[in-house]
């Protein structure tokens, strides 16, 4: 019963959220003259109205899943990977040089790009995991500090080392390296599908095996883990590399799906994206995957909505902040003594009712 309380809390709170910040959004409409169903309506049809705008929104949904997931499996064992964007740079980066350098294509490039991207991932994941067991240095600094040199690592690969001619850009990958579209008519390449399939083994290893449960107990409390026996540093660690090669993968993916190549600017706000997605989807992969579709269907549908109502595109970013705030607003407030308390007299007077409702 009380997982059940639980479960429903953490549905809630993040739709509650949800349609508070489109309530906000509509007011904010109203006063500037628009109408928010017309807005609202050319905003989920920009998102959602084609196949075309479905493959689009899916396009932009991918590297959020990547570095939300990376955020979620390394919270759930208690440690704050804030590194996500560093660690999604470094994998595109990687996965970039392997099949320039080498000159490998077709299948075996694809292949080379995706595991040495995810090995880069790893290793850039390793690095804040090591400093915090051995040293007890904090990892959300490491890991944002992290953050910056793979992003200058990145401007020196695409300024100097492997500039196309003039531009402040890499050269593009070779075309039988760039993945597919899964459906010819739609705008989304094969690397949403690793996506997805990331987040459902997450959901399968943190929620129906032994580690992932034992994984879970570190998060919760690793004081009582230590006791009981789990090796919490290597729990630790395995989330690092785990989450890192996470990211790694999906910065891999992501150049051969879309980007394909590096330029100034690419994979900005990534990871704090992916950790602010993580913590509305309470964590959970699946709902996290469900969050970053959501998100990106609110961005790509914010353009179509300016087009037809003449709503700037900002008043969707005000939504997006506003979801965050009142998701991580609300799951602080469920964790109050207060609130616990009283949601408990509830519970109590509710039984109490069907109790005088049975003997009557």
């Amino acid at each position: 019963m009380e997982r059940v309380k639980k479960s429903m809390t953490g549905f809630l709170v993040p739709v509650l959220s949800i349609i508070l910040a489109f309530l906000i959004g509509a007011i904010i409409m109203l006063a500037m003259g628009a109408s928010p169903a017309r807005a609202f309506g050319a905003l989920f049809k920009g998102a959602f109205g084609s196949a075309a705008a479905i493959g689009t929104t899916l396009n932009k949904a991918t590297p959020l899943i990547f570095t939300a997931l990376c955020a979620c499996f390394a919270y759930k064992c208690g440690v704050f990977n804030l590194g996500g964007e560093g660690q999604f740079l470094i994998g595109a980066t990687a996965g970039f040089c392997a099949v320039h350098l080498t000159g490998v294509t077709s299948f075996p490039g694809i292949l080379l790009c995706l595991l040495t991207g995810t090995l880069a991932g790893d290793i850039w994941g390793l690095i804040p995991g090591i400093l915090k067991i051995t040293r007890g240095l904090n990892e959300m600094i490491i890991s944002i500090m992290m953050n910056y040199v793979a992003t200058l690592f990145m401007g020196v690969i695409y300024t100097s080392w492997c500039r196309d001619a003039g531009m402040p850009q890499t050269a593009s990958v070779d075309e039988s390296v760039m993945l597919p579209r899964v459906i010819p008519n739609m705008r989304f390449a094969w690397a949403f599908v690793p996506a997805v399939v990331v987040g459902l083994l997450l959901y399968y290893f943190l929620y129906w095996t032994s580690s992932g449960f034992k994984l879970r107990a570190v998060g919760l409390n690793m004081t009582a883990s230590r006791f009981n026996g789990f090796p919490v540093k290597t729990y630790i660690l395995t989330s690092f590399i785990v989450s890192g090669a996470i990211a790694g993968l999906g910065g891999a993916s992501d150049l051969l799906g879309t980007q394909y190549r590096l330029i100034n600017g690419y994979g900005v706000g990534y990871g704090f994206d992916g950790v602010a997605m993580a913590l509305i989807g309470q964590l959970h992969p699946i709902a996290t995957v469900v969050v970053a579709i959501f998100f990106a269907a609110l961005r790509v549908g914010s353009t179509s909505m300016q087009v037809a109502t003449k709503v700037p595109t900002s008043v969707s970013d005000i939504i997006q902040a506003l979801v965050i705030v009142f998701s991580v607003a609300g799951m602080a407030l469920t964790q109050l003594p207060e609130f616990k308390a009283f949601m408990l007299r509830l519970t109590s007077r509710s039984s109490g009712k069907k109790e005088e409702r049975k003997e009557a």
